[in-house]
């Protein structure tokens, strides 16, 4: 017997020790150069993830998201000295961002990743699932995703569409397949651009709308002759506003932009 417990001593003794508890995986760090994923990342990464948002979500005009959540951040030009004094992990940009740009920062030992603009619902839900998955936290683009769909069931109209034109900044509309256009679709309203032949980024004139007046005008923009007196002589037609910052972007800005076309609907139906 004593033979026998000094046998499993000595197998003891020889056992690998337990290994240490692992740190937990550190998230990595970001910077974006692009509002649209300026916006999801607020969403979905840490604060402290996120070392730099583009230049444009500190700038009124341009910002997709909250200005005062988006001035929490730094912001950055995208050059490519601004970006390596950051040291990020990551870089975000969209598809269209300057192939010496790319090469650089890839040259330089940061991980680009890129999206293009989404001109879906789906296609946005698809980019939230991606830049949740490249922060770290997939749960909280299903989250996101889910805020968005539950705003746009909320949202759906009932009822014939109601005839609309979308008046975007520089007197421009949009065409059937932009993102702002599958929205005014689910709140109920039929771009009556489209049904005339306009296509993305066409022109319409102040003399054009006048000659066929929609029932609903959404005024998105500030040039003169978008809010000419003229237009509040169509008794017929009633004219809303429309914030420019609900127009560009896919992620959480759906989820306002939705909210407000609901609004608009149900102050003229």
């Amino acid at each position: 017997m004593k033979a026998w417990l000094a046998a499993l001593g000595l197998l003891a003794g020889c056992a690998a020790p337990p290994e240490p508890e692992q740190e937990p995986r550190a998230r990595p760090t970001i910077v974006s150069l692009n509002p649209c994923t300026d916006a999801i990342l607020a969403e979905v990464a840490d604060p402290a993830q996120v070392l730099a948002v583009s230049h444009y979500s500190h700038d009124p005009r341009g910002t997709s998201m909250d200005l005062a959540r988006a001035r929490r951040f730094a912001a950055t030009g995208g050059t490519v000295e601004e970006v390596l004094a950051l040291d990020p992990d990551i870089v975000v940009g969209t598809t269209f961002m300057d192939p010496a740009t790319r090469h650089a920062l890839t040259g330089l030992g940061m991980r680009v990743e890129t999206v293009g603009i989404a001109s879906t619902v789906a296609d946005s839900e698809a980019q939230v699932r991606v830049l949740a998955t490249v922060a770290g936290h997939p749960a909280r683009g299903e989250a996101l995703v889910g805020r968005i769909e539950a705003a746009l069931a909320k949202a759906e109209a009932t009822g014939p569409a109601i005839d609309a034109v979308l008046w975007q900044p520089d007197g421009i509309v949009p065409g059937d397949g932009a993102l702002i256009s599958e929205l005014m679709r689910r709140t109920g309203f039929a771009s009556q651009t489209a049904a005339r032949g306009f296509q993305q980024a066409d022109y319409l004139s102040l003399e054009r709308l006048l000659t066929d007046p929609p029932k609903v005008l959404l005024v998105a923009g500030s040039e003169r002759g978008q809010h000419h007196p003229v237009l509040s002589r169509l008794p017929s037609m009633k004219r809303a506003a429309l914030d420019p910052a609900l127009l560009y972007c896919g992620g959480p800005t759906i989820i306002r932009a939705a909210e407000r076309l609901a609004a608009i609907r149900r102050s003229v139906s």
